[in-house]
Parts: structure tokens; C-alpha cells; sequence
């Protein structure tokens, strides 16, 4: 996989965030914020991984949000965070209904974050999302499929299979991206509201 100076800088920065998180975790434990920054470092890293990796480091990312979970249910950024989780495992199934669950568990945890921040746009677009989410994931499936047959076989050339790489490379970007998006805007508010207020007027 090729990766554009806009990729590396994300997997850098995503990573020394995750190393910085761990850092402080090691020295206290029950920051759930932490802990949610942590798993949504995990979570961009997982998104530069091959599948197999991909799906260990979403296992750590939905574990640290359980955690973060435990130490204050109110935290309905974790809750949406392991919505993403889960909606990027249901992805990397090829088979539907070993996706459906996943799909399901997102689609509730997208739910209980709506519910704990009644209005939040972007977590009741989640839900509107993720209730396509089956189709969706059938149909990209089924279209990769189909790029198979059509390019498989051992006589494949090597741009044939470099196509069919990027294609997949592209979906994969696809979806990353808009948890990526959505990532994006939940660390931004998260340092926004961390922020002291403005001094008064003079």
C-alpha cells in the first residue's frame, strides 16, 4: 500500500498519539479520557494495517473504550467511538452475516450516544448510516467480487492486479475516511472544550 505524505502524516501523528496515551495511562489508569484518545488513536492506526492487523488493533481500540466505559458510562464520545469500532469489523467481513452483529452492536452504541447528547448530528447520522450498512457491505463485497472474476486467474497482468489492489485500497479509504471525519471533529471539540476561556476584556 502507497501511502500519500497526507496518509503519513496521520499514521505519525496517530501514532505518537498512542504512545502518548500509553505514557499517561501507565501513570493513571483511570482517566477515561485518555483512554478515549487512546482507542481513537487505535482506531486511525487500523485503518494503515493489513486486514488481520487491522482487526487485533480494533479488538485493543473496543477493549480501551469498555475500559474508558467502566470508569464513566456517561461517556457517550466512547460509546460512539465503539460504534466506529464495531462498523469497521462489520467492513472487514467478507461474509454478511458474520457482519451483521457487528452492524447491530454500532448501531446501538450509536443509539446510547445519541441518547446520552439528545441532538448531536453526527451521532444520529451514525445511525442513519449504519442502518445501511448491510446493503452497503454487500454491495462492496459483491463488487469486489466481481473485479475478481473478471481480473482473476494467474495469467492476470500486473496492472490488473495492481487495479484491482487500488480498488480495494480506495474502499478501504473510503470508509476510513469518514471515520477519520468523524474522529476528526470529536478530537477537535475534545480540545476545544478543554481550552480555558478567553481572559475578560480590559
Amino acid at each position: 500500500m502507497q501511502f500519500s505524505q497526507d496518509d503519513f502524516d496521520r499514521l505519525m501523528l496517530s501514532e505518537h498519539s498512542r504512545k502518548t496515551c500509553e505514557a499517561h495511562y501507565a501513570k493513571n489508569p483511570l482517566d477515561a479520557e485518555n483512554l478515549i484518545k487512546w482507542a481513537g488513536a487505535l482506531l486511525e492506526l487500523s485503518q494503515f494495517q493489513s486486514v488481520s492487523d487491522s482487526r487485533i488493533m480494533l479488538d485493543d481500540c473496543i477493549s480501551k473504550l469498555e475500559e474508558a466505559l467502566v470508569i464513566n458510562p456517561t461517556k457517550h464520545e466512547a460509546l460512539w467511538c465503539l460504534g466506529n469500532a464495531h462498523t469497521s469489523h462489520g467492513f472487514m467481513n467478507p461474509d454478511l452475516d458474520e457482519a451483521r452483529p457487528y452492524f447491530k452492536k454500532a448501531s446501538e452504541y450509536f443509539q446510547r450516544a445519541a441518547e446520552l447528547e439528545p441532538g448531536n448530528e453526527l451521532y444520529l447520522k451514525s445511525i442513519e448510516v449504519t442502518a445501511k450498512a448491510p446493503e452497503l457491505h454487500s454491495e462492496i463485497h459483491k463488487q469486489g467480487m466481481a473485479q475478481q472474476a473478471l481480473g482473476g486467474g494467474p495469467a492476470t497482468s500486473s496492472s490488473g492486479k495492481s487495479s484491482k489492489a487500488k480498488k480495494s485500497s480506495d474502499f478501504k479509504y473510503d470508509i476510513a475516511g469518514w471515520v477519520i471525519l468523524a474522529l476528526g471533529i470529536f478530537i477537535w471539540v475534545g480540545a476545544k472544550s478543554n481550552m480555558p476561556p478567553p481572559p475578560p476584556p480590559r
